[in-house]
């Protein structure tokens, strides 16, 4: 794509939370030649979901560009387990589960990336060949009070919490990874700027020029509250079938819709604009929805599938069609979920649970199309539920 400087960096910059420093983003695309994209994934889940797919597209923008991706498989540091976040020491992976999540990545990845400009890399290739004199001098480049500062730690050694010495080691290696891999620009989640501002510097501890680095937002899931994770219960994975995440994303609310629109999306922000400016002068929002949905499956499975999953979609709704305006409702749950019942009469959806019992065994009740038949079905906190009562009473509810 032959585009000007200014041109590329709009692009590039399109949902980017920070780039740290902006003005070394500008000198880099000045160097005349391809740069080295760097983004690590540890293979700490099977399956991929549109969560991790908000760097995959912004990998994409950069190979559309003519720059190289290199996407790094951390199977030598999914072993170590990445402790941000964490307000205990994370358990490691074993060797066996790695190397087949490691496997799915590589299938999954290339539904967004150009396998001809990719380049995926695993870190056992260097970190696998370390000797212990080589964790020592790499050890020798941070000190213990700047690691310190990193929020999780800090929170877990002001309360007294333990912070195991291996844990140090992650964002160190993650550092030498850019070492290894010659990464101009790195791109990470928000959740992942220390670990990319040490990878500056263990680049200049080791005579290569630093890296810009590039954090994009982390995805709410359907909830739009948490971040979308799998143990959330609150993502759409991009295995999902297609009925499925068509679903899902109808599910979304409104005002989560124009973030997923921004990130996920491969419209021009120009288009969403305009999109914007319409609802607001009366368009349906869910005419919008379904542009995304239809654009979301047909990236992951094909235009024709997402078509198919929109007539399904469309007759598991007209019996008791779902009004214009849909209440959405947030409820809080225990850790173990709330039971369908309860939730339809905290709802508001019915007066009592013994109501809503029988409402589901005449089968009078749907959970996202779906007609619901089991009285002791439970919701898990952290998902987004379209529930109909009868042909007049409709609420989104997202448990918390």
């Amino acid at each position: 794509m032959s585009i000007s400087v200014q041109e590329a960096l709009s692009l590039m910059l399109r949902g980017v939370h920070e780039v740290i420093p902006a003005a070394e983003l500008e000198a880099k695309l000045q160097l005349g030649r391809p740069l080295r994209i760097k983004a690590g994934f540890d293979p700490t889940a099977p399956d991929l979901h549109l969560g991790h797919t908000v760097l995959l597209n912004k990998l994409r923008q950069f190979q559309e560009l003519g720059h190289e991706v290199l996407f790094l498989i951390g199977d030598f540091t999914a072993m170590i387990g990445d402790p941000t976040g964490k307000n205990v020491t994370r358990k490691p992976l074993g060797r066996e589960e790695i190397i087949e999540n490691s496997r799915t990545y590589e299938q999954q990845i290339y539904k967004i990336l150009d396998p001809e400009c990719t380049k995926v890399m695993f870190n056992t290739q260097w970190l696998g060949e370390f000797r212990a004199a080589d964790v020592i001098q790499l050890a020798a480049q941070y000190n213990v009070a700047r690691m310190l500062e990193r929020d999780d730690f800090h929170k877990r050694y002001t309360n007294n919490q333990s912070i195991a010495v291996h844990e140090f080691l992650y964002p160190l290696m993650q550092g030498y990874d850019s070492v290894a891999m010659r990464a101009d620009i790195e791109l990470g989640g928000t959740d992942q700027k220390f670990n990319l501002l040490v990878g500056r510097d263990i680049q200049k501890a080791y005579g290569q020029p630093p890296q810009v680095i590039m954090t994009m937002p982390i995805l709410e899931g359907l909830d739009g509250v948490q971040k979308m994770s799998k143990s959330l219960g609150n993502y759409i994975g991009i295995t999902d079938p297609a009925d499925e995440m068509f679903g899902k994303l109808m599910s979304i609310s409104d005002e989560l819709m124009w973030r997923y629109l921004e990130l996920l999306s491969f419209e021009d922000m120009q288009t969403i604009a305009k999109w914007r400016q319409n609802v607001a002068a009366g368009e349906n929002p869910r005419d919008v929805k379904v542009r995304l949905a239809h654009e979301v499956v047909a990236r992951f499975h094909t235009r024709v599938a997402a078509e198919q999953a929109h007539r399904a979609f469309v007759a598991r709704f007209q019996q008791g069609a779902l009004p214009e305006d849909l209440t959405e409702v947030v409820l809080d749950a225990p850790e173990a979920g709330l039971a369908l019942a309860n939730l339809l009469r905290d709802a508001g959806l019915v007066e009592s649970t013994s109501e809503a019992l029988r409402l589901i065994q005449q089968g009078g009740v749907r959970m996202d199309g779906e007609r619901v038949t089991d009285k002791k079905q439970r919701l898990e906190r952290g998902g987004s539920y379209l529930l109909q009562v009868g042909k007049r009473r409709a609420a989104r509810v997202v448990l918390r």
